[in-house]
């Protein structure tokens, strides 16, 4: 099996992983730390993964590309787009979210910070092989 179709695999399944404990944060977990802050964070690392799983290979400032999108999203909470569109889906209104919070973009941050981190240690140590 040829290196990129393993490392889409790896990042298919982390992706399949990661909605699932997103989808566990949302249904079951209600406490002040883990659903508001851990869901963000993990939210980015989630979307990571995804663009990953079609672009296996390095791909220089996928972090910050994703830490952009996801503040223009935080920032369409804070004109509440899903009203304005006036979008009755209820799955689509809980992707887009309907309250802007500062917080929410610091746990992008953090989230994209590990992403950010990985991409450099996966570099280091390609480097040195």
């Amino acid at each position: 099996m040829k290196t990129v179709t393993k490392k889409r695999i790896v990042y298919i399944l982390l992706t399949v992983l990661l909605f699932a404990v997103e989808v566990y944060i949302a249904k079951y977990v209600n406490d002040d730390i883990i659903r508001p802050y851990g869901g963000d964070t993990l939210v980015v690392i989630l979307l990571y993964t995804l663009v990953r799983s079609f672009i296996p290979e390095k791909y220089p400032l996928l972090s910050v590309y994703i830490f952009v999108f996801a503040v223009f999203v935080e920032c369409m909470q804070y004109i509440h787009i899903v009203d304005i569109l006036g979008i009755q889906n209820y799955a689509l209104r809980i992707a887009i979210g309907n309250g802007f919070s500062v917080w929410d973009i610091v746990a992008y941050a953090i989230g994209c910070i590990i992403t950010g981190i990985y991409e450099y240690i996966i570099y280091c140590y390609r480097k040195g092989k």
